[in-house]
């Protein structure tokens, strides 16, 4: 049964809200983040076998809070636990893309957490300190003609940035 629009809203944070209020029992928010679907238009929905709601979320609903390692260059690992302690590893299956701010031009990494349903994936918003780390693990790389700034996981190379010409 659809329910329509739920009073659920999760922050660019990662903080999930009820009527307005925090859910503070992180418990209950990894039971709701099971739960979450993505439909082809963008939209969120809560989804049990029996009944099914839109949500709205800020930015992307989960936080890419830890990043483990292993290896390097063409043979690393990077695996990333979000704000809910599901660990995800980088791949085929779950690309890491960096989108810019169209003002500022400041980037915004995300990785995929799972599909949705159609083209929009549900996906972590990577914050600044694990995406500083990421930074530091980079390695220059030629993609089609174009000098990328970029890391390696499961011999899947992620373009983080441009090189200028000239630089290594």
């Amino acid at each position: 049964m659809e329910c329509g629009d739920l009073p659920f809203l999760i922050r660019r944070d990662g903080t999930w809200l009820y009527r307005g209020s925090p859910i503070l029992r992180k418990e209950l928010v990894c039971l709701f983040s099971g739960v979450l679907k993505r439909e082809g238009d963008g939209s969120f929905w809560l989804e049990t076998p029996a009944e099914r709601g839109r949500i709205e979320v800020e930015d992307a609903p989960f936080v890419a809070v830890e990043l483990d390692w292993n290896g390097d260059d063409r043979q690393q690992i990077l695996s990333f636990r979000t704000n809910v302690d599901q660990v995800i590893t980088a791949g085929p299956d779950h690309p890491i893309r960096v989108a810019h701010d169209i003002l500022t031009c400041e980037p915004t990494p995300y990785i995929r957490v799972r599909p949705g349903v159609g083209t929009p994936a549900v996906e972590a918003r990577i914050n600044r300190a694990v995406y500083y780390e990421l930074v530091a693990l980079a390695v220059p790389e030629w993609v089609g003609c174009r000098r990328m700034l970029g890391v390696w996981s499961c011999g899947k190379f992620f373009a983080l940035g441009e090189l200028p010409p000239g630089e290594e």
